[in-house]
């Protein structure tokens, strides 16, 4: 943590700073279960008063699940007006929805892909919009939790690296908006994550890939591995409660040393070469 002294901080600098009390609200998006689920869990051991918005509910009686669809248009803005409403302020909302495919991308059902931006962007850029009154009402603050495959190619799961993308540069823009008024934007980029979301992932079988098909498998098939082996949620979560609270933070971070180190490389490396090591870590031709 930044330990600058604090005459050169802002008031909203200050405000984030500060222990969390028993009467900051957050909302997560997306916290009945992986990333977002333990985000609730360490949120509640903080003092927050936690909200989960999703389609289905959060397993635990100290956090109040609003159902809603982020593929439904309206749905998501609706639940966090009421939630804002109950609670007069929003100190802290969290983006975790998400979804996958791995799909060729000549074959891909315009239904999918559209689903898929729904719940990952437009999502989140509902949730944004519908937070931004109660959030400068105590200068909070908003983390999209995005994908370090956002920044570094994944085969075959094109749709979700560019749609985790626009999640990034959503969160600058937003940021530059919304700073001037006391609300900080934020997008935090995990790279493979040992959750259930590896199991929930649309993937296309051998009518739908046609000739793609065996590509398609090896490529998933890596991408399982990687997430599985990869790191545990809880560190993810922890990342994100250290952006909540944290004096200065970055607008767009990644989590771990790892994925640190990989996420430098492919902004120093030539993209040929980038492109040459994802083709062997997914087992591509």
């Amino acid at each position: 943590m930044d330990q600058t002294s604090t005459e050169n901080h802002t008031p909203e600098e200050e405000r984030s700073a500060a222990q969390p009390s028993a009467r900051r609200t957050a909302i997560v998006v997306g916290g009945s279960s992986g990333i977002g689920r333990e985000t609730a869990l360490r949120l509640l051991s903080r003092g927050y008063r936690v909200y989960n918005i999703s389609r289905t509910p959060f397993q635990g009686q100290r956090v109040k699940t609003v159902t809603a669809d982020a593929a439904r248009e309206g749905e998501i803005e609706r639940a966090i007006r009421s939630v804002g409403e109950e609670a007069a302020a929003i100190d802290l909302l969290v983006y975790s929805a998400g979804f996958s495919m791995a799909a060729p991308l000549e074959y891909a059902k315009s239904g999918d892909y559209r689903y898929l931006f729904e719940v990952n962007y437009f999502g989140a850029v509902e949730a944004l919009r519908a937070a931004a009154p109660f959030l400068k009402r105590r200068g909070g603050r908003a983390i999209l939790v995005g994908s370090l495959g956002g920044e570094v190619p994944i085969p075959y799961d094109s749709f979700y690296s560019s749609s985790k993308a626009a999640l990034s540069m959503l969160a600058r823009e937003a940021d530059l908006e919304l700073r001037p008024l006391g609300v900080r934007v934020l997008a935090l980029l995990p790279g493979g994550t040992a959750t259930d979301f590896t199991y929930a992932r649309r993937i296309y079988g051998e009518e739908e890939s046609k000739s793609y098909s065996p590509s398609v498998k090896r490529a998933s098939a890596a991408l399982a591995n990687m997430e599985q082996g990869g790191m545990e949620p809880s560190l993810v979560a922890e990342a994100i409660l250290k952006l909540a609270e944290r004096r200065r933070p970055p607008q767009v971070s990644s989590v771990g040393g790892k994925n640190n180190f990989l996420r430098y490389c492919s902004r120093m490396l030539p993209e040929r070469v980038t492109d040459w090591l994802v083709r062997r870590r997914f087992n591509q031709k």
